[in-house]
């Protein structure tokens, strides 16, 4: 009877284990799909954040060009400024000096016309006295030579007053000249204003079409920041979806492994009763009472490391700042995997060196999620699937790569 009821029991919980099996065999190629469905979003996310962080570097490079030829243009701009006011105070000097010529003129125009009349006049007089008053120079004179002085004297006047107006005409056309010269510079500075006047409207047009396209330029790099924060978003919530799938796969992993163990624990305590006949049903009692103590005891594990490594995930796309521990504004390798223990609660150093020695150690092939992975100078946490997720370099920041990216392995130490 008894061996009748122990075969009963160990079919009906063999049954149980298969089905158990078969459940969480399901949930494993679920949670694959999702996985690898939450993979191929991740890459594609970042091919794209990859594109448009090329497209934001090309946008500032050229901003950067368009902003020196701005500043040519800014500079060539006051040359032409600083021209034209030095030609302005010029012209205003070449009107005073033609103002004062034309007045000069003026008046030497006025004196040589004073000089011809007052010539005209006393050459018409001797002209129309002139026998007579030879006449009276010779019956006056006392002698010869009083007779030439008299003649020399007519001669000296008629000389003298030619003399002037040939001076008066002179100086007429002199100060004329000077005119005619200050017009033509006058005129000159005026033309060489109107050039730079043109220059100055070339330069200030040059100027707005080029601050028009900074402004573009701007716009442009608004958009595509836009984008790659949209981008750098999507692949950080992937990557948490990564590292909590893959702490789920290891849980699934540890349960089955459990309910192995339970199987294998129950069939050797049903072949043990079986072998033991002659017990009484209280013995019986006890040893499978024993069989489910000792299978229950077999089953563990924690869920707090795949917490940590799933908390982590959440910070992926940050800055690396070095010797920071901000998760959101900026950490170094050691100040990352301090701050997201300290979400749990757990103090640690904030030195690579240090964290090699917290916890307790375990093998590189044992490693599970929310281990503290040590290396030359750098430390990171292991998420599972052979990644991690460390505080990277300043280049690329928090990030999620291989456990194997360069580095050996110094040290594995795990917190819970």
């Amino acid at each position: 009877m008894y061996k009748g009821v122990f075969i009963y029991m160990k079919k009906r919980l063999l049954a149980t284990v298969l089905a158990a099996v078969m459940i969480i065999s399901g949930t494993q190629i679920a949670g694959a799909t999702s996985l690898s469905q939450a993979r191929s979003q991740k890459n594609q996310a970042q091919n794209k954040l990859d594109s448009v962080n090329s497209q934001i570097a090309d946008i500032e490079s050229q901003q950067s060009s368009l902003q020196s030829e701005i500043d040519k243009v800014d500079s060539d701009l006051v040359d032409v400024l600083v021209s034209l006011d030095l030609i302005s105070d010029q012209i205003d000097q070449k009107k005073v000096e033609l103002a004062q010529a034309e007045s000069d003129l003026a008046a030497a125009k006025e004196k040589e016309a004073e000089q011809y009349d007052a010539m005209k006049n006393r050459i018409r007089y001797m002209y129309e006295n002139g026998d007579s008053s030879f006449l009276d120079a010779f019956v006056g004179a006392q002698s010869f030579a009083d007779v030439l002085n008299k003649v020399e004297n007519f001669s000296k006047v008629y000389d003298y007053d030619r003399n002037l107006l040939v001076e008066y005409q002179n100086t007429k056309t002199e100060v004329a000249n000077l005119v005619t010269q200050v017009e033509e510079e006058k005129k000159d500075l005026e033309e060489n204003q109107a050039t730079y006047q043109e220059q100055q409207k070339n330069l200030e047009e040059m100027k707005a079409q080029k601050s028009s396209q900074m402004s573009d330029f701007e716009n442009q790099l608004a958009q595509a920041q836009s984008l790659a924060a949209q981008y750098k978003q999507t692949v950080a919530e992937q990557n948490a979806i990564i590292a909590q799938k893959l702490a789920e796969a290891q849980t699934v992993k540890t349960s089955t492994a459990g309910v192995s163990n339970v199987a294998n624990n129950n069939s050797s305590s049903s072949s043990k009763s079986e072998s033991k006949k002659s017990s009484d049903s209280d013995s019986g009692n006890s040893n499978s009472e024993s069989s489910s103590s000792d299978s229950s005891s077999s089953s563990s594990g924690s869920g707090s490391g795949s917490a940590v490594a799933s908390y982590g995930c959440q910070f992926v796309g940050n800055p690396y700042v070095w010797g920071g521990e901000s998760l959101t504004n900026g950490a170094d390798c050691s100040g990352f995997v301090k701050s997201v223990y300290g979400h749990f609660g757990v103090s640690l150093p904030h030195s690579s060196g240090a964290l090699t020695g917290v916890g307790r150690a375990v093998s590189t092939s044992d490693m599970q999620p929310g281990d503290i992975v040590c290396y030359s100078g750098h430390v990171a946490i292991y998420i599972g699937g052979g990644q991690i997720v460390h505080a990277s370099s300043p280049s690329t920041g928090i990030k999620i790569g291989p456990v194997n990216y360069g580095k050996s392995i110094i040290a594995v130490r795990r917190i819970f």
